[in-house]
């Protein structure tokens, strides 16, 4: 399973990018207006392509699908290598299939149910993303409905590629693993929590301690 940084904040996309693990980014309106207003978006997408490459999901903004494939052939424009990002909605779905038969791909987003996850891929979608940190906030479990949709791919031999979204803690990275997830875009604090541990942090403590020990003894000696 691949990791992809949900992320719009350039220093956290360079750290880690900078930490070798990274297959791509994916940004959406609210995270860009997060970084601030006024910013330019453009040059924004530019920059992360430059710091990660790979994969670089864009979101259009429109709801109707004449106006989403518009926006999609700006984005494309600005970043040709770019992946539009469309919402799971029936004009997105419109859009989608106009695009996938332009060769153009699209990560259907706000996914949150197997029959969803089905319309997605049959209208031609590249990614599928499934949102499980959403699913759980309305007390509907996210790792069934991930697993749901895992098998159904098992099954139909389905050629999208299945994204978990809406991390929201390491458990959802090893649940959507489990689940037969291809990509999992995670927020970077929760990547940076996923790589920590207590045992592996005394345990590096332990070896510099006794390093430096051993150094110490051993210039005694000379």
């Amino acid at each position: 399973m691949e990791i992809y940084v949900d992320t719009a904040n350039i220093e956290h996309i360079r750290h880690a990018a900078s930490l070798g693990f990274i297959s791509g980014v994916t940004t959406n309106p609210s995270l860009l207006a997060k970084e601030s207003p006024n910013i330019d978006i453009k040059e924004r997408l530019l920059e992360i392509h430059k710091l990660v490459g790979g994969h670089l999901s864009v979101e259009v903004n429109s709801l109707k699908a004449d106006e989403m494939v518009r926006e999609a052939d700006q984005i494309l424009s600005w970043f040709p290598e770019a992946t539009i990002k469309i919402p799971m909605i029936p004009e997105g779905l419109s859009a989608c299939s106009r695009l996938a038969k332009r060769g153009i791909p699209t990560n259907v987003t706000l996914v949150f149910s197997a029959t969803q996850a089905i319309a997605a891929n049959n209208a031609g979608a590249a990614y599928v993303s499934v949102f499980m940190g959403r699913l759980d906030d309305v007390a509907q479990n996210s790792e069934q409905t991930l697993l749901e949709v895992g098998d159904i791919w098992d099954i139909q031999g389905y050629s999208s590629k299945i994204i978990a979204a809406s991390i929201r803690h390491p458990l959802h990275i090893i649940q959507a693993a489990k689940a037969g997830a291809h990509i999992a875009t995670v927020p970077y604090n929760v990547i940076m929590q996923s790589l920590k541990h207590p045992l592996t942090d005394k345990g590096v403590e332990l070896f510099v301690n006794d390093y430096e020990k051993m150094m110490a003894e051993k210039s005694k000696l000379v």
